[in-house]
């Protein structure tokens, strides 16, 4: 693994806004750093303050207390000119925007550089070339911004911040409205540009499942617990993964890392088989308030095989229709 250079450090920050009644604090106390080559990840329930947290990081709000160092540099004695050439910043807010073309909002990256007539170089064409050529998104350079999907919108913001050719990208929910296939597409984009290109990329998401698999760390925040960082299965090794989202209802299993509803059951069955058949069976039942295993003590035996389900000697070829037979137990279950 390449080395990995501290890119940003806060040190005693304190987030917040002003009041009427004098500074109303969200989050305290944050000692972190963040670093090239990571895709780290903001977690945390609703109100935790992670948006608060995020705006302060892009000096987009200023901090209550403490320090924030910015390759090293505060982030105060950036001017808003320099510091667009290290940071960039993409949100989830719909631009409105009429009449531009996804080349051109692209090339918007580069006004850090073109200085006062956004007048566009050789230079500039090559690093607006290259941003949408790794996002892969040639076939909607000539698109009007207007007529994209929220996935390719999203795509072409991720471009438009590359073109800044900054070291630091910020996202505040960059997954957001999209459908699963596109959130892991993004997602996916994001671990591969800090990677192959070395960039710091640190982004706030409500999709947790996302987060645990792709994220190199994880902040969690919630305003009980504060800050906790780590990698995510460190995180969930020490139960904090647990501890921050784990509601009624809600489990965090550790075995695999990933959060399971938690079902009530009515009564238990014994399942014989293994696979996908199987498995599948396990969580339709459970889903349904029977729970399901090997070693289960229910008097009621079923069977999954590679082509069907056996219960009570009646052969059912699907999943529903066994379902549709338990039914039919209603109050003469074996419970």
């Amino acid at each position: 693994m390449p080395k990995r250079e501290e890119t940003v450090r806060v040190h005693g920050l304190e987030t917040g806004y002003k009041g009427k009644n004098g500074d109303v604090a969200v989050t305290r106390g944050v000692d972190a750093s963040l670093y090239s080559g990571e895709l780290t990840c903001l977690l945390g329930p609703n109100g935790a303050g992670k948006s608060t947290l995020l705006k302060t990081l892009t000096a987009f709000i200023p901090p209550l207390k403490g320090k924030i160092y910015i390759e090293s540099k505060e982030i105060s004695d950036y001017n808003d000119s320099e510091l667009s050439k290290v940071i960039g910043v993409v949100l989830t807010d719909k631009l409105s925007i009429n009449n531009m073309t996804v080349e051109e909002l692209v090339g918007m990256g580069r006004s850090p550089y073109t200085g006062f007539w956004g007048r566009i170089t050789a230079g500039d064409k090559e690093v607006i070339d290259e941003s949408i050529s790794l996002v892969g998104i040639e076939e909607l350079r000539g698109r009007n911004v207007r007529t994209l999907s929220d996935g390719e919108r999203q795509k072409v913001m991720i471009a438009k911040a590359l073109s800044q050719q900054t070291p630091i990208i910020f996202l505040d929910e960059p997954t957001a409205f999209l459908d699963y296939p596109s959130k892991v597409e993004i997602m996916r984009l994001l671990q591969r540009l800090s990677r192959e290109r070395g960039k710091t990329v640190f982004l706030s998401t409500h999709d947790l499942e996302l987060a645990l698999q792709i994220a190199d760390k994880v902040w969690l925040l919630d305003k009980a617990r504060g800050l906790t960082i780590g990698t995510p299965e460190d995180l969930s090794l020490t139960g904090k993964m647990g501890e921050y989202f784990s509601r009624e209802g809600v489990t965090f299993d550790i075995s695999t890392g990933s959060f399971k509803i938690s079902h009530e059951h009515v009564w238990t069955v014994r399942i014989e088989g293994s696979g996908p058949r199987a498995n599948m069976l396990k969580k339709a039942l459970a889903r349904n308030g029977i729970f399901a295993g090997e070693d289960a003590d229910g008097s009621l035996l079923i069977t999954a095989s590679d082509r069907c389900y056996v219960c009570g000697g009646i052969e059912y070829d699907s999943i529903e229709a066994l379902l549709c037979g338990l039914a039919c137990l209603g109050n003469n279950s074996p419970e």
